[in-house]
């Protein structure tokens, strides 16, 4: 068995194309799936922009609040 295995001939790999490459070009399919991934990454970066810019703002409203409550807090003798 593993003597015809060893004496069986490789197969000839497929002949190269011969035809012009710059003919050769990914077609509609091509266009259509890069166009949709650009859209779908600019959609993505306006979404996280937005989020992490709500979150800024959120950020600094609740410092805001703190500053002004610490402000308005009476202020202990002791200094506790």
């Amino acid at each position: 068995m593993l003597i015809l295995w060893m004496l069986d001939p490789t197969p000839s790999p497929l002949p190269a194309y011969e035809g012009d490459p710059n003919l050769v070009t990914p077609g509609v399919v091509g266009f259509a799936v890069t166009f949709i991934i650009a859209v779908a990454t600019v959609l993505l970066v306006i979404d996280m922009t937005r989020r992490v810019r709500r979150i800024r703002y959120r950020a600094e409203v609740t410092e805001q609040l703190e500053a002004e409550r610490s402000a308005s807090e009476p202020k202990d003798a002791t200094g506790d």
